[in-house]
């Protein structure tokens, strides 16, 4: 059987070969996890007491990983007994550890199938989504919206299609939640500033690069995903979303170049094959780029926000 230890300098020795494309690297992303769910799952010595899924959230729900990644997992299984939350917990544990040790940080905010918020039977899984949705903190709002991005890596996944229906549903029947999910992610850190320059770090280890994870990436992220929370739309993808939500006349001119916009987007940050660390992997140095790229990221920054404003003026 292989080791977590032995899957970490694979994946160090073969991930360059991947940045051919944002599939490409996200489909390598994979194919490292599913490898440490092996090993984990191999280490309990019993096989799983229930059907069950096992998924990614985050920008690996959303298939949209860069270089370097934390972890965002959970585990839904079909019945909550002694033996059964006993079993997923520990494995739960295993999967964390091994993800680490294979160079997937933990999460900081602790959304990982050690934690047994993000491991539960199917029934209390629903529960709480609801008491989440009830609650309408920024917190808990902020708990459903990234279990909407999840994306199941093993196991059953009509589990967590299951789910995100009652997400949808309550959200039909409590219509103010919307609000509740706009107010959520109504913020956003422009990248351009009113002169039309870049706004980027003015000091410390980023200093003179902007933050596409901030400025770039989650105005379209969140706003595709809150549009997808409305629509019922059950894929994880940003891409994936924008693709369905298109085939509404309604969306149409609000969501034209988008794609285009975000796939170039995946791309800038592929270039950053010099990562160290899951900080590196948001910063891009501006002064690197041609004035032609420049002035095209600057055009996707403002669409960007073009896009977050009018999702926000529609909520």
């Amino acid at each position: 059987m292989e080791t977590y230890e032995a899957i970490k300098r694979w994946k160090d020795a073969n991930i360059t070969a991947f940045f051919k494309s944002n599939r490409s690297l996200n489909e390598f992303h994979d194919q490292i996890m599913l490898k440490v769910f092996q090993i984990a799952s191999h280490k309990l010595n019993q096989p799983p007491p229930c059907d069950y899924a096992w998924f990614i959230t985050g920008s690996g729900g959303r298939f949209e990983q860069g270089r370097i990644s934390d972890q965002d997992h959970g585990i839904v299984y079909e019945q909550s007994t002694d033996a059964n939350n006993e079993y997923f917990i520990k494995l739960g544990e295993e999967i964390s550890y091994g993800l680490d040790v294979v160079g997937y940080p933990y999460c900081t905010g602790n959304i990982m199938s050690s934690n047994p918020i993000w491991c539960k039977s199917f029934e209390h899984w629903k529960l709480q989504l609801v008491n989440w949705m009830e609650k309408e903190t920024w917190e808990t709002i902020r708990y459903v919206q990234i279990f909407y991005d999840a994306r199941v890596l093993v196991g059953k996944s009509s589990l967590i299609e299951q789910l995100k229906s009652t997400i949808y549903q309550y959200q039909l029947e409590h219509p103010t939640l919307i609000h509740a999910f706009m107010t959520n992610i109504k913020h956003i850190k422009n990248g351009v500033g009113p002169m039309g320059q870049f706004l980027v770090e003015p000091y410390g280890g980023y200093q003179g690069c902007i933050n596409l994870k901030y400025t770039a990436f989650l105005p379209y992220v969140n706003s595709i995903r809150l549009l997808s929370i409305k629509e019922g739309i059950f894929e994880t993808s940003t891409i994936d979303r924008i693709y369905r939500l298109m085939e509404m006349e309604k969306y149409h001119e609000l969501l034209q170049n988008c794609t285009e916009y975000f796939e170039v987007l995946t791309k800038y940050r592929l270039s950053l094959t010099e990562a160290e660390d899951y900080d590196d992997t948001h910063y891009l140095h501006v002064k690197q780029l041609t004035k032609d790229e420049r002035k095209e990221l600057k055009r996707i920054l403002l669409e960007g926000k073009r896009l977050h404003d009018e999702v926000k003026k529609r909520f």
